[in-house]
């Protein structure tokens, strides 16, 4: 073993999380899911406890603080491309009234829930935590959806363009937003440090680095991009300019108090909404994030899981986030959708894949993790949640979802 383990590490990380994500594709599952799963495979709970020794000598505590930067990196880039994806469906104006609907109710009784919990998880909680700002973080884990995930089996199933799809995309969008703004505040009153007073700081200065990023940086980069990027293509000079302002707004919410994640995609968010650039962005970023970066954070959390949250009450505190975080998405989910016009059928189908949670939640469970909310008994029942509501979303929306006729033309609401 050399003295630096990081290569060696990188290696051993990349061959798990391809391992896993094979097997899982084997099964019908997204890639992503095994690549998560890889992290409790190479945490304390299986590679730890089946060669402890050699687990020693793989991650040293030492060597922590490089792989934690470049999991950062992995983020941050992630984030990015997940802000400039984020857009409104083709036909969203048609059904906003139904995506509102969907959007808020699949948040707010997740949000809810998660609070009414929080009285029993906050044993679990790090000492010192207060009541409320765990509460809402638990609200905030409880309401996010994978946007990305919801996505990709959409577009695995062929039925992205259908109104069901359309219907889950806008949704998702409108919920995620709704949760990542409640984390921000959630951590904007944990890292100010200074109470009230201190919030409001954090607050006033997201308000002025959003107006920045809209009223500035939106009109500067759509007017560079058009000028030397007409194609779609952003040239080496123009993709630095891209990152400067990627990483400038990740610091900056960094410094605020926040978590690098949400200046990365606030950042992403002001870049026009051109088909062109999201794609050449997807393939010159996406690879490295995705293949690279992103493995070294799913190994990260697999280090921070611990087997004490499977240890008596344990399991009942497990089983009780497993089944409010399920229960508050496909009903809130579901009744968003019947309000709208949809049938049961259907709106079970909706709230079935406003379930799917993947890597947001882990990223949502890295954020209260860096906050001191959470320790890592929750941190490894968050996590087993994430895996086991994205694995189900796939087989539920089978269930409850109609075949799309072949000409995808469809006629009632009820019978999509």
């Amino acid at each position: 073993m050399p003295h630096s383990p990081l290569l060696m590490q990188l290696l051993v990380i990349l061959g798990t999380a391809r391992l896993c994500g094979l097997l899982l594709r084997l099964v019908g599952q997204p890639a992503v899911i095994g690549e998560m799963a890889a992290g409790i495979v190479l945490g304390p709970i299986v590679l730890g406890a089946l060669a402890p020794d050699w687990h020693a000598v793989l991650f040293p505590p030492q060597s922590i603080g490089a792989l934690a930067s470049l999991s950062t990196l992995g983020l941050v880039l992630f984030m990015f491309i997940v802000g400039v994806e984020l857009r409104a469906p083709d036909g969203v104006r048609a059904q906003i009234k139904a995506a509102g609907s969907v959007g808020l109710l699949s948040v707010a009784l997740p949000m809810l829930l998660g609070i009414a919990v929080a009285p029993w998880l906050l044993l679990l909680a790090p000492i010192g935590v207060r009541f409320w700002p765990f509460a809402l973080f638990m609200a905030a884990a409880m309401s996010i959806t994978a946007f990305p995930i919801l996505a990709r089996i959409l577009k695995d199933r062929g039925i992205t363009h259908t109104p069901l799809g359309r219907l889950a995309l806008s949704s998702a969008a409108i919920a995620d937003v709704l949760a990542w703004i409640t984390l921000a505040l959630v951590v904007a009153l944990i890292g100010s440090g200074d109470g009230y007073g201190g919030l409001a700081r954090t607050l006033l200065g997201l308000l002025v680095l959003g107006g920045i990023v809209l009223v500035v940086l939106k009109p500067l980069y759509r007017g560079l991009l058009m000028r030397h990027a007409a194609d779609g293509v952003p040239s080496p000079m123009v993709l630095a300019a891209l990152m400067a302002g990627l990483f400038a707004c990740a610091a900056a919410t960094e410094w605020l108090g926040l978590h690098a994640v949400f200046g990365a995609f606030l950042f992403g968010t002001c870049l026009p909404r051109d088909d062109r650039l999201l794609r050449s962005l997807i393939d010159r970023i996406e690879p490295l994030a995705v293949v690279v970066l992103l493995p070294i954070f799913f190994a990260l959390a697999g280090l921070n899981t611990t087997g004490d949250a499977f240890v008596g009450a344990g399991l009942g505190a497990l089983a009780l986030i497993v089944v409010t975080a399920v229960a508050g998405k496909i009903l809130g989910g579901g009744a968003g959708a019947r309000l709208a016009g949809y049938g049961w059928r259907d709106s079970l189908a909706v709230g079935s894949l406003m379930n799917a949670r993947g890597l947001m939640e882990l990223i949502v469970m890295k954020v209260g993790l860096d906050a001191g909310l959470i320790g890592p008994a929750l941190f490894t029942m968050l996590l087993v949640m994430a895996i086991v509501t994205s694995v189900m979303t796939a087989p539920m929306l089978t269930l409850f979802a109609r075949r799309p006729r072949a000409d995808g033309i469809r006629g009632e609401r009820a019978t999509l």
